[in-house]
């Protein structure tokens, strides 16, 4: 049995998957990448203040710098405001949190004086390599894998 996929015949979707615009020929620049994809959408949403600083790299990547600065044809100020420092810095300590390298040990919480805070999970510790450490870890006597 033959399964066709109905598609909208539309000039987007023809675009898309051909990466050629059908009325010029010219090749069209697609975003499949994360980063472009989060350019563009500040782009679109270039009076949020949590924007300002992803608003500007693309202006900048653009070769847009004209319209940075504070006359009335202009997208964006030149200088930030305090709501998008803010942002920034809210975000910066958000994805710091809790994974500090440099974090003392606590001895109160049962934490031995030679660790380092948390042990280290290692890259992507939901993997059955992580868990089969972990079980080595806990046979050796809960050392972090840190060397004193």
């Amino acid at each position: 049995m033959l399964h066709y996929v109905q598609v909208a015949p539309d000039i987007a979707t023809c675009m898309y998957y051909t990466r050629l615009d059908p009325l010029t020929g010219q090749e069209v620049h697609l975003a499949r990448g994360l980063r472009d994809r989060k350019m563009q959408r500040a782009l679109m949403q270039f009076f949020k203040p949590e924007n300002y600083f992803m608003v500007r790299e693309a202006l900048l990547k653009a070769r847009r710098g004209d319209l940075i600065g504070n006359g009335c044809d202009c997208l964006i100020p030149a200088h930030p405001p305090k709501a998008a420092i803010e942002a920034r810095r809210r975000r910066a300590n958000e994805v710091a949190e809790g994974d500090h390298y440099h974090s003392m040990a606590n001895p109160a919480k049962g934490e031995l004086v030679r660790e380092r805070g948390l042990p280290n999970q290692g890259y992507r510790p939901g993997r059955k390599t992580a868990r089969r450490q972990d079980k080595r870890r806990e046979r050796k006597g809960g050392q972090s894998g840190l060397r004193s």
